[in-house]
Order: C-alpha cells, then structure tokens, then sequence
C-alpha cells in the first residue's frame, strides 16, 4: 500500500489512466465490462494490497463511518441509487471521486453533481491512516 496520502493519490489516478471509459457491466470484474464494487474490490486488492468483499452492500458494512467533511483520499463513498441499490466509489480529493458510471464507464465524477449529492448515503474509511 502507498505510504503517503500523495502516493495513495498518484496510484488512484494512475489506475483511472489505466481504466478510464471501461464500460459498466453489471457483475463485472474485468476490462471488458466492470460494475462499480468490483471496480473497488479490485482497485484495493491489486493497487493496495487490501481485501474487501465484493459486492458494495458488504463493503458498507466494512471500516469506520466518517462524516463527508472529513474524507480522505481512499475513501469509499456511497449511494442510494434505487430500491435496495447501492453505488460505491473511492474518493480522491477536492471532492472528487472514482467509480464505474453506468452511461460513462470508469469515470471520476464529483460529490457536489446533483445527481451525486441528491443519492449521498454514507462514507466509510478502511484504509488505517
């Protein structure tokens, strides 16, 4: 795992490079289609050397909730997108965050777009500081 905030950020963004427009695919985990908890279960598990469960329900129940105002690149945020629905993202910084975007593919988007802000659920933290 990177050993600094700026190493953490650095990786984030250099596995965005590496991922960037893949598209969704609902039970994805590879570059041909990825949905958004695979996208995290594989982002931490190869780029953090960390294992969370697969799906963004369990991944909710994982780590320490944290309020919006103290999020920390790493990060994951989530939200209601429908009856029984979950979407996940890691956040970045400057209230941006990375996630598999059902029209974009893997995207980063920000917490303040109104359809985010509108959905906001919950962040927890699982990474140690």
């Amino acid at each position: 795992m990177p050993n600094s905030e700026a190493a953490l950020k650095q990786t984030l963004y250099g596995h965005y490079r590496e991922w960037a427009s893949i598209p969704y695919q609902c039970g994805g985990l590879s570059k041909s289609g990825i949905d958004c908890s695979g996208f995290v279960y594989l982002t931490f598990a190869k780029k953090l050397g960390v294992h969370l469960p697969r799906t963004s329900d369990r991944q909710a129940q994982t780590g320490k909730p944290i309020p919006q105002q103290q999020l920390r690149t790493g990060d994951l945020v989530f939200f209601n997108t429908g009856p029984q629905q979950h979407h996940v993202g890691i956040y970045i910084e400057q209230r941006r965050f990375l996630h598999v975007s059902t029209i974009k593919g893997v995207a980063i988007s920000s917490l303040d777009n109104q359809y985010c802000s509108d959905r906001y659920w919950k962040s927890v933290r699982v990474l140690s500081s």
